[in-house]
């Protein structure tokens, strides 16, 4: 596999947890803790973080900040 084909396949992966990012940083939660604790999970986490935030985070917003 070459740098190219291997860039490709993450890519996707890499786009959705910078948009989980930009997400929790953009949306209220409960407390100030939990939007951090969702986007340290993207930075530190970065496929799983992504994925979990999709899965459970989007659920817990309570709006746009």
């Amino acid at each position: 596999m070459t740098n190219m084909q291997a860039m490709l396949y993450f890519l996707p992966a890499q786009l959705l947890n910078l948009w989980a990012i930009w997400h929790a940083f953009n949306h209220t939660f409960a407390t100030p803790g939990e939007r951090i604790l969702w986007m340290c999970a993207g930075v530190f986490l970065p496929f799983i973080g992504g994925l979990a935030y999709v899965l459970f985070g989007i659920r817990r917003t309570q709006g746009k900040a």
